[in-house]
């Protein structure tokens, strides 16, 4: 609406001249032919600087240019019809739109007084009276005043109208550019998780290395050796007997071993049930085995994580719990599984003995115990921090990052 005000106010005054002017001033041809003209000098000379694109008003040298020539059209016009007054429209808005600093209030006095003028009834100047003269005065102030009151707010309103529209660009280009760093930095933790996720499945591959050679290959060593001994006493069926039952125990214990080292890969509990509802499952179990009172919640909106955060998280709390049958000897237990925006936060609470963590001394190579569950959250970018006093139960609270599985694909 202001584009289209700006490029075409110029021509409203000059209409509303053209067409009352017959009516009150003598028609004759001489006089017609100098209203035409000098209005369509004026039609002409706003279209050549404002309504042609691209508009030379525009640039402040030909601003100038344009304003004058508007003035002094104006003028001619106003000494010719009392009604070209109307032009003051044009006079004062463009006055505003293409002057700067003190020219525009200069401007604006001179559309003021040339207005008056036509009000007063355009006087030829000999015939200007000193009443006639008080009267131009008294309205060019009161025009001015008038004119210049609204142009004022009109200008405050467009500056704050601008500025809010910088702030609203700038609030714009922020959150673009903040949405942009979350996805960046959402494909950055998914590539440090994918990292620590490798360098967790080298740990864990030279931990079983290690728990195999120490538990399973001894074990089935010892098989060897015992049926070895059992093969070469042909002579005494009791010494047999006994070499062929210690290969069998040994067998069976391998076994088990063997059978322990699967587990620990995957839970099955985790293939049939959401991360709530497996540690759910496997808490229930270990409470009625231990005797102890469970109480179990959940927070925030479970959303499916990635397999291996989920592994994490089930894994600890699995051993905490373990941990406080074999030392804690507690009668209460309090698990929370907290779903947060970024995290999600694994909390064991227990009324036991508690300990001094000073006095504690672990390895995350023996595969259980403090070390162990941290090292196991630190594989996938988590925190672990454990609370304990001798006397006082112990609380322990695993974090990991809240990434959805989807994330992986």
């Amino acid at each position: 609406m202001d584009n289209l005000l700006g490029r075409y106010v110029g021509y409203l005054g000059l209409a509303i001249g053209l067409v009352l002017t017959p009516f009150l001033y003598e028609p004759t041809p001489a006089y017609l032919a100098g209203v035409i003209g000098t209005t369509l000098a004026s039609a002409g000379w706003t279209y050549v600087f404002v309504t042609r694109r691209p508009s030379l008003a525009e640039d402040p040298r030909w601003g100038r240019v344009y304003v004058a020539g508007l003035l002094a059209l104006m003028a001619a016009l106003i000494y010719q019809s009392g009604f070209f007054g109307f032009q003051a429209f044009a006079g004062y808005i463009h006055s505003f739109a293409y002057l700067r600093g003190r020219g525009r209030w200069t401007a604006l006095v001179c559309t003021a007084s040339l207005a008056a003028y036509g009000q007063v009834g355009s006087p030829p100047v000999a015939q200007l009276t000193a009443g006639l003269l008080a009267g131009w005065l008294v309205l060019s102030l009161l025009n001015a005043a008038v004119a210049g009151t609204f142009m004022y707010f009109s200008e405050f309103t467009a500056s704050q109208t601008e500025r809010r529209r910088e702030v609203i660009d700038e609030l714009n280009e922020a959150n673009r550019r903040l949405s942009e760093t979350l996805a960046e930095n959402a494909a950055l933790q998914a590539r440090l998780l994918a990292s620590a996720r490798e360098a967790g499945v080298l740990d864990e591959r030279a931990r079983l290395a290690r728990e195999i050679h120490d538990t399973i290959a001894q074990g089935l060593t010892g098989v060897v050796t015992q049926l070895e001994a059992a093969g070469a006493a042909d002579d005494d069926a009791a010494l047999r007997r006994r070499h062929v039952d210690t290969a069998m125990a040994l067998a069976r214990e391998s076994l088990t071993e063997a059978r322990r080292s699967v587990e620990a890969l995957t839970p099955g509990q985790l293939d049939r049930a959401q991360l709530p509802d497996a540690i759910a499952e496997m808490a229930k179990r270990w409470a009625e085995t231990a005797e102890v009172d469970l109480a179990l919640d959940t927070t925030g909106f479970p959303v499916p994580l990635l397999p291996e955060l989920e592994v994490a998280l089930f894994r600890v709390a699995q051993e905490a719990l373990v941990n406080v049958g074999k030392h804690a000897g507690a009668r209460r237990v309090g698990l929370t599984l907290s779903y947060m925006d970024d995290v999600v936060v694994l909390d064991v609470r227990d009324d036991g003995g508690g300990f001094d963590r000073d006095g504690v001394v672990t390895t995350a190579d023996s595969g259980f115990g403090l070390a162990a569950m941290e090292a196991r959250v630190q594989r996938v970018s988590g925190t672990l921090t454990v609370e304990s006093a001798p006397g006082e139960g112990t609380a322990l609270s695993a974090s990991v990052p809240a990434i959805p599985a989807e994330v992986r694909s």
